[in-house]
């Protein structure tokens, strides 16, 4: 038999199983409707296993592979019923009083960054809110309180670099004090190996920066033989140096914090990729929805079941959503249990989009909204 008969006898059984299919889904919606008069929830997880149990049974050694067609039907059939009963009046009613602006802004207040002046996440601060004053602290945690404290209006933080990855610590704060996202910006990343005058480039032995700075230019550093020492911040970083009496040592940091701590540039564009990016965030307690949002960020758990997190997010993909970033970080309960941070491409006020997002709200027993807004590409 050749390969076009076989692929007519598959295109005589799809023919079969859409009429089947679609009597399902109508069935579903009469489910739905008893579920209403009844005030019964749409998710009946001992059900959905008892069904996907028996179908393994029937299957033999197809089971697997059937089983996912059933929970892909399932949950298509659950998106549905969704649809129809609503659900999410908690969600629904956060997206339908946020402050809604054409631009972010601070109404006077100060921003809060890590750091000193000269940081990355000042420079942010300022491409994001420009002529805003920028309070800075110590530590990330710190960012976090003075936002939390009213001590300033919003706070930027660093989330993600294109060449090192995620900053673990502002996720885990993130997972943490589940403030709202408001805005973002990608900024343009130059590392510059800097001394102070009259240190000679063959002297340094030592190199103080931000761990994340340090990754970027690791190829930098091997092939120089210098050794990385870890610091809070490259700005901190370049003040350190220009302070110390150390006539070895240099600092990882951007031209602005250079000239700013009267430091001197020894080499520019250090860092191992040239096209270098870090992603910031803008943290609020209160939730802003700029007019022009198209990124979500979300954070939610998944039942310890198989095929649990493929099913969560088969339903973005059933939506038309595209997910542009998937981090997993532990609960620290001591049971090995994780979130997970998503971020997806979208907008709130999209209809399917929102109905999705309260579904999810209700089906997940881990589930929170942290914003949908604008991200600023340098």
């Amino acid at each position: 038999m050749d390969l076009l008969t076989l692929r007519g006898q598959i295109d005589e059984i799809d023919e079969q199983l859409i009429p089947l299919l679609m009597k399902r889904m109508n069935i579903s919606r009469e489910v739905a409707k008893y579920k209403v008069e009844h005030g019964i929830p749409v998710l009946n997880a001992e059900r959905e296993q008892q069904i996907l149990d028996n179908v393994a049974e029937k299957c033999g050694e197809q089971g697997d592979a059937i089983k996912t067609v059933f929970s892909a039907t399932m949950d298509a059939s659950r998106a549905l019923q969704h649809k129809i009963i609503g659900g999410g009046e908690e969600l629904r009613s956060l997206v339908e009083n946020a402050r809604k602006v054409e631009k972010l802004s601070t109404d006077g207040m100060p921003i809060a960054c890590q750091g000193v002046e000269g940081a990355y996440s000042s420079i942010a601060g300022e491409t994001l809110f420009p002529d805003t004053d920028i309070m800075f602290f110590k530590q990330f945690e710190d960012v976090f309180e003075a936002v939390n404290k009213g001590r300033a209006r919003y706070g930027i933080i660093p989330v993600e670099n294109s060449t090192a990855g995620s900053v673990h610590e502002s996720y885990d704060l993130i997972m943490k004090y589940r403030f709202f996202v408001i805005g973002a910006c990608d900024l343009r990343i130059e590392h510059c190996l800097c001394a102070k005058e009259g240190t000679k480039f063959e002297k340094i032995d030592e190199v103080y920066s931000h761990p994340q700075a340090l990754n970027q230019c690791n190829v930098f550093l091997k092939s120089f033989d210098f050794t990385g020492i870890n610091y809070t911040n490259t700005a901190a970083a370049a003040k350190y140096v220009s302070e110390s009496s150390k006539k070895n040592i240099g600092a990882i940091c951007s031209v602005r914090a250079a000239k700013k701590y009267g430091l001197k540039i020894l080499r520019r564009n250090i860092q191992n990729i040239t096209n270098n990016f870090t992603r910031f965030i803008v943290i609020s307690k209160e939730l802003v929805i700029d007019e022009n949002a198209d990124k979500i960020s979300l954070i939610f758990s998944a039942p310890h079941t198989t095929g649990s997190l493929y099913r969560v997010l088969g339903r973005f993909s059933m939506t038309g959503l595209n997910l542009t970033k998937l981090e997993s970080r532990p609960m620290a309960n001591g049971k090995f249990d994780y979130f997970f941070y998503a971020d997806v491409l979208g907008n709130v006020y999209n209809e399917a989009t929102l109905d999705l997002l309260c579904a999810l709200s209700d089906e997940l027993d881990e589930f929170t909204f942290l914003g949908n807004y604008h991200e600023i590409k340098d």
